[in-house]
């Protein structure tokens, strides 16, 4: 089995409470990424939004992290899991007492710099900066969900 792609120094990049850590980016030929994604209870998330290029699959590995794609929600429990195709909004979340870890693997990948600019914009102090939030949602394919009527 080839390491190739894979991160050797597990580089947590932090979002807000979220932290990521990427296991393996896409290159070298290869379209997927995969990395596990830590979630505290009562987290601030991002919004609802849509892949425009990417499908996603979430697998839950410690506590119960809510996970919501089009008209579905369920809690994930540890060997659950749910898919995203292309295009269909969805969202997490954990309203739960402790903390949920997920595996995550996007195709194509999104990509280590996606989480490493957003966690710049939220980190550099005060109200994070919506308008350069959603630009660089869209520069990596992340399409907001329209606000419910």
């Amino acid at each position: 089995m080839s390491e190739a792609g894979s991160s050797t120094e597990q580089e947590v990049i932090r979002v807000g409470q979220i932290e990521i850590r990427y296991l393996h980016e896409a290159g070298s030929g290869r379209q997927m990424g995969c990395f596990e994604m830590r979630v505290p209870p009562g987290s601030n998330v991002p919004p609802p939004h849509s892949h425009s290029a990417n499908e996603e699959l979430v697998y839950a590995l410690e506590g119960t992290l809510r996970y919501s794609v089009g008209d579905e929600t369920r809690d994930l429990r540890p060997g659950d899991s749910m898919t995203t195709p292309r295009g269909v909004v969805h969202a997490f979340s954990n309203p739960h007492a402790v903390e949920a870890r997920a595996l995550v693997i996007n195709t194509p990948d999104i990509g280590a710099a996606y989480f490493r600019e957003v966690g710049a914009i939220i980190g550099a102090g005060g109200p994070p900066d919506k308008a350069k939030l959603m630009a660089t949602m869209q520069r990596f394919g992340l399409v907001p969900a329209a606000p419910p009527a």
